[in-house]
């Protein structure tokens, strides 16, 4: 489930950086940190603190491609499809772990929030392929049935969490 948006969670970020329009970056990047992506409803509040145009704070939040407009699941899974790991058969990883959570190409988010797939370039760890990372941490030579093991441990760990 999606958390609540609170005003004080931006203000509180926004204090941390003494309101400096310069630390616009660091600032995003505690909200997201916090929200694990960046809510719409805190570019208004930004706007109005920064001294800077909506448009110009989603031109930053749109141009780095570490930053997010859509809500991240609690695990996000970036399955690494550099040449290593594709040859080495990244491809029906991701696919299995599409297949588990429900996901698509274009749904890369599970409903409840826990799960987010998501393929990039290049993990840099082209000697453990194929690689996957789960927020950042890396399982190396996996398989489909690794991945599907994997999705059924952080299911068992999530489940202890309260939200």
């Amino acid at each position: 489930m999606r958390e609540l948006f609170d005003q004080r969670v931006v203000d509180s970020c926004i204090d941390r950086h003494e309101s400096r329009p310069e630390a616009v970056i660091a600032i995003l990047q505690d909200i997201q940190e916090h929200y694990r992506y960046l809510p719409r409803e805190a570019f208004p509040r930004l706007s109005r603190r920064l001294k800077l145009s909506e448009a110009r704070l989603y031109s930053v939040a749109t141009f780095y491609e570490n930053f997010s407009l859509d809500p991240k699941g609690k695990y996000v899974i970036k399955v690494c499809d550099g040449t290593a790991c594709h040859v080495r058969k990244s491809i029906p990883l991701l696919e299995r772990l599409r297949r588990d959570l429900g996901l698509s190409r274009d749904k890369v988010t599970s409903d409840d929030l826990m799960f987010t797939v998501e393929t990039v370039s290049c993990l840099g760890a082209c000697g453990l392929a194929p690689v996957l990372t789960v927020n950042e941490k890396a399982y190396p030579s996996m398989t489909p049935d690794k991945a599907t093991e994997l999705v059924e441990k952080l299911k068992k760990e999530g489940q202890g969490d309260v939200a």
